[in-house]
Order: structure tokens, then C-alpha cells, then sequence
């Protein structure tokens, strides 16, 4: 059979790949998910939108995010002195990851995209191409400056009555970025090969396809292929081994959610950051720190922090334990509903990391030595762990299994909708 195929990561159903036309998006017949979408822009365009990416990228990170002064002194905020500041506080956890998914992470997001986008318009891929993907696959499921940018603005808010506050150009250079790693966010690792098949440098998904026999798509570059007895293959295009159906997943995800589930009570009930004054010493929690917006009249960020930090960990807590309770029920329809919370719980997932953020820029905002000084306490790591296992988890979780069980699926390819 001759063609391109492609496979629906949420409901394994098998489509024929089609042209659109620009800003048209292809969804799946079965479970209405989102497969691909046609661009607008060019090769050279998302060139141009990764070096603007990049050239923002070094403007944020080296201006401040605003100017403080309090009693005659005056310091500069910058993420690179908030990570460094809360380093040397001693808060190791927080540091360390707050600067892999706000700096690393992005940088990197932003030179593989540019990278792969160069091989393709060249017309030559390096022998690492499909490990470089699949770094760049991984990368963006963790880069988290939009998140970074809104706590900027809750930490400003925060301190507006403690201190002179003026905006710095760190700020607009924020968010400039976000705008940016937004729009890359398109171009994920599944585009890049598809601009590789239609320019003909690897070999098209399915053309070896034999429908009388099991199939899956590869999980690093989307290539269908047979799957062999056993279940596990390495894929033909790129060599990544993968599974037909990941393996465990009742265990992993169930290991994730108790042990997530554990640590969010001392992540609410442990001070997650100290502030330090003459007149002595007060701590704050995180639904302390909501209350402290809603006293300063800031009642739309209060409920944003709230629910960013407190609803949406507890809703991803109950909404994986549902899908891993009534992974056994039966009907397209109920399929249907269920991979609809399988994808509201993958898109809220980062926007918990709120609050860590929050804390980390207010320990280099606050940093007045005997006036006031504010620092990360072990409330801001437990939050950060259980936001990393619950992504963790909805990761390990695999949609697919609940429609292996669904009747009246018709095993041809077919088309997506338009």
C-alpha cells in the first residue's frame, strides 16, 4: 500500500494523510483529537520566528524584570539573579528546576526547532536528526516561560504596597518570548517529519503497511508500521524502539498519583516562603498567599493563583484516578468524554509550577539585607515534586487502551476531517 499514514495518539485509529489548506486542522474521525494542522508560514518564516525567538530569548534574560527601591536602596530583579539568589538561600530543588523549565529548557526548544528547520530547507539530514527530535520532543512538554511570565506579574502585584516598583525591559522581553515559544510550540517534532516525508528526505509513514496485520505509529517520529507478536519493535525510520501499548501503565500511573497525592499535603500545609523583617520573621503558605491578594484588592490575580495552585493540582489528582477507576468501561461516547479530560488534564499540567515561581522571583525582588528579604521554604519543593509527578503521570497514562475495548470501529484507513 502506497501513501502516508498516520495514527491518532489518543485512540490509535488509522487515517490517510491529506493536504489542507493553510490554517486548516485534521482530526481524528474516531475521538475528535487534533492530528495536524496545515501552517501558513514557510520553512524560511519558522526560521525567521526561531531567531526572533532566540534574539528575545537573550533580551529577557539579561535585563530585569523590574526595578525595586525601598528606603533609599534600589535593586535589579532578573531571572538568572532569582535563580542564583535562591540557589544560594539553599532552596537546591527549586533552583535547579525552576532553571531547567524556565531557561534550559526553552533555550534548547529553540535551538532544535532552528536546528531541524535548517537540515530540512538544506535538504540533508545528519545521521542524529531523529535523536535531535526526540530531545525536542521531550523539551516541550517542559518549557514553561508563559507560566514564568504570569508569575512575574502575581510577584509585582504581590510586593506593589512594600516597595517602589518600576517595570523593566526584562518584562516586555517575557512577554515577547512567550508569544514566540507559543507559536514554535506548533512546530513539534511530528511536523518536522512531516516537512521531512513531503520533502522527500525519509521514507513516507506506512508505504510497507500491511492492514491484515497489527499496526501502531512509532512514538518518536509517528511512523506506521506491523508491530511483531510480541508486542515491541525498533521503529524502521528512526530506530526508536516503542510498544504497541505502554507497558505498566496501571502501575505507574497509580505509583504516581498515591505518591503525588502524598506529598500535596505538606505542599499546602508547609510554608512555601519566608519573609524577613525587622520586626520579625512570618511565613506564608500558599493559600496565605491567595488571601494576601485578596486583601490587596488584586481579586482577579487571588483567583487565578488559586486556582492554577490549588484547583487544578486536586482536579488533575481526581480526574487521572477516574480515568485509571473506569479504564473498563465500554461505548464510544463515554471513549469520547474521557479523552476529552485526558486532554484538559495534559494542557493544564504546567500552570500548576505557578506558584513556584512565583517564590523564586520574590526571593530576588525581596532581597534587602536588614530590611526585608524573602526566601524559598520546603512547602515551595514538595508543590514543585507533586506538579513534576502528576505531569509525570498523565505522560505514563495511555488513552488508547479504553478504545481497544470500544465496538464498531472500522479497521481501514480513512481520511481525517477537515
Amino acid at each position: 500500500m502506497t501513501g502516508s499514514l498516520i495514527v491518532c495518539p489518543h485512540c490509535a485509529r488509522l487515517h490517510q494523510r491529506i493536504s489542507l489548506k493553510p490554517g486548516a486542522v485534521a482530526s481524528c474521525v474516531r475521538c475528535g483529537n487534533e492530528l495536524y494542522r496545515q501552517s501558513g508560514l514557510s520553512l524560511q518564516s519558522w526560521l525567521a520566528v526561531t531567531w526572533g525567538a532566540l534574539a528575545v530569548f537573550c533580551v529577557a534574560n539579561y535585563f530585569p524584570v523590574a526595578y525595586l527601591s525601598m528606603q533609599g536602596l534600589t535593586l535589579s530583579a532578573s531571572l538568572p539573579k532569582a535563580l542564583f539568589i535562591t540557589y544560594e538561600q539553599g532552596s537546591y530543588f527549586v533552583a535547579l528546576t525552576a532553571a531547567l523549565f524556565t531557561f534550559v529548557f526553552p533555550l534548547g526548544q529553540i535551538l532544535f526547532v532552528m536546528w531541524a528547520l535548517q537540515c530540512i530547507r538544506r535538504r540533508h539530514l545528519p545521521r542524529d536528526f531523529h535523536y535531535g527530535l526526540r530531545v525536542l520532543e521531550g523539551l516541550s512538554h517542559w518549557s514553561m516561560v508563559p507560566v514564568l511570565l504570569l508569575g512575574i506579574v502575581v510577584a509585582m502585584v504581590k510586593l506593589s504596597d512594600m516597595a517602589v516598583l518600576r517595570l523593566g525591559e526584562g518584562l516586555w522581553a517575557f512577554g515577547a518570548l512567550s508569544v514566540f515559544l507559543t507559536m514554535l510550540s506548533r512546530v513539534s517534532a511530528a511536523r518536522l517529519w512531516r516537512y521531512a516525508e513531503d520533502a522527500g528526505l525519509v521514507v513516507r509513514s506506512g508505504t510497507t503497511v500491511d492492514l491484515n496485520q497489527a499496526v501502531a505509529g512509532c512514538t518518536a517520529c509517528g511512523c506506521v508500521q506491523n508491530m511483531p507478536a510480541a508486542g515491541a519493535r525498533s521503529c524502521e525510520r528512526c530506530g526508536a524502539f516503542f510498544h504497541f501499548r505502554k507497558p505498566l501503565v496501571r502501575h505507574r500511573v497509580w505509583a504516581l498519583i498515591i505518591t503525588a497525592s502524598i506529598l500535596y499535603i505538606p505542599a499546602n500545609v508547609l510554608p512555601v516562603m519566608n519573609l524577613r523583617l525587622p520586626t520579625g520573621e512570618s511565613a506564608h503558605t500558599i493559600l496565605g498567599g491567595v488571601i494576601e491578594l485578596w486583601r490587596y484588592g488584586s481579586w482577579d490575580l487571588a483567583l487565578v493563583v488559586f486556582i492554577a495552585s490549588v484547583v487544578v493540582p486536586l482536579s488533575k489528582l481526581i480526574a487521572l484516578s477516574l480515568l485509571m477507576l473506569r479504564r473498563h468501561w465500554h461505548g464510544v461516547q463515554i471513549q469520547r468524554q474521557r479523552t476529552r479530560l485526558y486532554e484538559m488534564v495534559e494542557f493544564v499540567g504546567q500552570w500548576s509550577m505557578l506558584d513556584v515561581f512565583v517564590v523564586l522571583l520574590l526571593s530576588a525582588m525581596v532581597d534587602f539585607p536588614g530590611m526585608a528579604q524573602m526566601s524559598a521554604e520546603p512547602g515551595a519543593a514538595c508543590f514543585g515534586l507533586v506538579v513534576i509527578l502528576t505531569m509525570f503521570a498523565t505522560m505514563s497514562y495511555d488513552p488508547r487502551l479504553g478504545w481497544d475495548q470500544a465496538s464498531g470501529v472500522p479497521a481501514t484507513p480513512r481520511p481525517a476531517a477537515r
